[in-house]
């Protein structure tokens, strides 16, 4: 499937299926060839490191991720819509993570929802594309809205299964994430970061900063 970037400025990608298959490690919810994005300036996450981010959660909106419009990838149809999960804290810390990791099993058998938080399925030439973990109160469209490529669906957030600020994007053959398999996702017209020129179609690289060309 061929889409835009979905954001403007700067993201760093990360589990790119470009470095393995199944991008975050499993098959499950058609997250196969998934990819999470993490807007970044100068290569830094957050403005802001002290003791919270050493040892404890920190508020979301320290990020710079946080609030960032999300913008559809493609034209298409809102096919679902969840809203109305929470933004948690955010976590860098070691010792948070760790915490964080031991209730990982309990919020993957809250279903697809738990996972993705607030999220936005669109229905585009090809299949269905999710944009997840969007900020509580900020989806911009309903079910049966027309969108064409570029426009705002919400905007950046923490909820559901995530650490920090970020977008979770996917591709599936259907609907129903339980049924759907996942589809490989390309991008056109794109910059990576320290290279000249723009990326005509292609998969970003693990780590790679990237930006709409």
């Amino acid at each position: 499937m061929l889409l835009a970037l979905p954001f403007r400025g700067t993201w760093r990608v990360r589990n790119s299926p470009a470095r393995r298959v199944p991008s975050h490690g499993t098959h499950l919810f058609a997250t196969t060839y998934a990819m999470d994005f993490i807007a970044v300036r100068d290569g830094r996450t957050a403005p802001t490191r002290d003791w919270r981010t050493l040892l404890a959660t920190e508020p979301p909106d320290r990020f710079f991720a946080f609030g960032l419009p999300i913008l559809a990838p493609a034209a298409g149809t809102v096919a679902a819509v969840h809203s109305g999960a929470p933004d948690h804290e955010a976590r860098r810390s070691p010792l948070a993570l760790a915490g964080y990791a031991l209730t990982q099993a309990s919020r993957a058998g809250g279903g697809a929802a738990a996972i993705a938080g607030n999220h936005v399925i669109l229905a585009v030439e090809g299949g269905y594309v999710v944009l997840a973990h969007l900020r509580a109160g900020s989806v911009r469209v309903r079910v049966g809205d027309a969108v064409v490529a570029g426009q705002e669906v919400g905007l950046c957030g923490n909820s559901g299964n995530s650490t920090q600020p970020h977008l979770h994007l996917q591709a599936m053959d259907g609907l129903d994430p339980f049924a759907a398999r996942g589809l490989p996702m390309e991008f056109r017209s794109y910059r990576v970061s320290g290279r000249p020129g723009i990326v005509d179609r292609g998969v970003p690289g693990e780590s790679e900063i990237v930006e709409p060309g």
